[in-house]
């Protein structure tokens, strides 16, 4: 028998007393096998519960779900105050344009700070920003001295605060777990970000039907304090790796250069520019969150609590299509994924601007949450297997630059076009618009079609 046979045989016979129930893999470090924690422990499986097995993933994740509970209060209370003082849904759709100037230039910044400074106390930070501004508006509304200009700039600040946090956040997960754990780290942020969107609809309804929408400012701010603490208490080294042989400075020329490098690498990527431009293609046209309280009136004649319910069930149908993303953790197709995924939102969106019942517009609603979901997860899924962690940041930057850009040119075009010809004829036209840009995405960019995950 030879040395190296001899080699096997005893490491098999060791890690088999060691691991009975893993699958043995001999002669290999265990902290490099996969499903490995760090510092060589291997979780014998992972599921979707595997994540929070992780400290500071728990940690990341509470924090995560205060921050999704505030963000989706202070669009609705925000939303439902301006439409309710103004009664014109154009006056909502100013709110995109609002968040369009500040956005972008925020989210360049931000995907450079996360590449840049300890991520969890850039989130913190930012956060307890996001407190500052919640605050003054619930203050302004108790006083009873709360006026249009007010909500227009905190939903600028808000806009800010909340780009600039997405990349340290989304760089965070890689941070904090394990990298087969990712695909359930990103499926469990996504579902926990939706469940958050089904109760702060949920509550801001009853708070806002049973006591007051001043009410519901404060209790938005309230909600944002575990955002700001949470963070803090990650043990892990969340300072970003430097490139080699490159020092990182703050100017604005540093800035820039490391802000182009990452539009580079996104750009001669084979498959992150078709995620993106299927992002910006089925929501540009089709983004409704902001003026739902407006096409809640328009299809279904519904106030604050048609909103809240539509808003939840949204929601609850992403945290569905969150779920079944897992079932294909070992679909090689990734970007036909997300492709498919897209087509099924753009029809349903379609199909939401022919609906007059409420009933019927809930489930609607809810399937395009889950198909929206499905897109959603594999590409944030794909941003970090695909990425190095010196680029995470601001790679992930410029996906959030893509979907908030896109999400605000399809509040304005959303909420203008409603108030000239009406919510149902504004949801059919951009559900066709959506699809046809689908179509013209996946016959331009042979990455998606071609994209096989290495990893499966």
């Amino acid at each position: 028998m030879s040395p190296r046979t001899m080699r096997r045989r005893t490491c098999a016979r060791r890690w088999s007393a060691a691991y009975p129930r893993a699958r043995r893999r001999c002669c290999v470090n265990s902290s490099t096998l996969p499903g490995s924690e760090p510092g060589g422990q291997r979780a014998a499986r992972v599921t979707i519960w595997s994540p929070f097995t992780f400290r500071d993933y728990r940690l990341l994740w509470l924090g995560s779900a205060a921050y999704t509970i505030t963000a989706q209060m202070a669009v609705l209370v925000t939303a439902v105050w301006l439409f309710e003082e103004t009664g014109s849904a154009a006056r909502l759709a100013l709110l995109g344009v609002v968040q369009l100037f500040v956005q972008i230039v925020a989210l360049v910044w931000g995907g450079t700070l996360a590449d840049q400074f300890d991520r969890k106390r850039l989130l913190a930070t930012v956060q307890a920003a996001t407190l500052a501004v919640l605050t003054a508006l619930a203050i302004l509304a108790v006083t009873d001295m709360l006026t249009p200009w007010h909500i227009y700039a905190a939903t600028a600040v808000l806009g800010v605060t909340g780009v600039v946090s997405q990349p340290a956040r989304g760089a965070l997960t890689a941070n904090v777990v394990p990298r087969t754990h990712l695909l359930y780290a990103v499926s469990a942020d996504n579902i926990t970000r939706q469940v958050g969107s089904i109760l702060a609809p949920l509550m801001f309804a009853l708070v806002a039907e049973r006591l007051s929408l001043t009410a519901a400012f404060v209790m938005a701010a309230a909600t944002a304090i575990p955002s700001v603490v949470m963070p803090l208490g990650i043990r892990a080294d969340t300072r970003p790796a430097r490139e080699a042989g490159v020092e990182v400075t703050g100017g604005p020329r540093e800035v820039v250069r490391r802000a182009w490098e990452g539009f580079t690498f996104v750009r001669k990527h084979g498959l992150l520019p078709g995620l993106y431009l299927l992002d910006i293609g089925m929501t540009v046209f089709t983004f409704y969150r902001q003026v739902l309280p407006a096409l809640a009136s328009g299809l279904f004649r519904g106030g604050p609590g048609a909103v809240g319910i539509l808003t939840a069930a949204n929601s609850l149908g992403s945290v569905l299509g969150s779920l079944t993303v897992v079932r294909f953790e070992r679909y090689p197709k990734k970007g036909m994924l997300v492709v498919y995924a897209t087509v099924g939102f753009s029809l349903a969106v379609f199909l939401f601007g022919a609906t007059t019942a409420l009933w019927m517009g809930v489930a609607v609603i809810a399937l395009m949450g889950a198909t929206d979901g499905v897109s959603v997860t594999m590409r944030e899924t794909v941003v970090q297997i695909e990425t190095p962690d010196a680029m995470r940041g601001r790679t992930v930057s410029l996906g959030y630059l893509a979907a908030v850009t896109a999400n605000n040119v399809g509040t304005i075009w959303v909420g203008f076009l409603a108030a000239e010809i009406g919510a149902s004829l504004t949801m059919q036209i951009g559900g066709l618009l959506s699809l046809a840009i689908t179509f013209g995405v996946w016959r331009g960019v042979a990455g998606l079609r071609q994209y096989r995950d290495r990893t499966t």
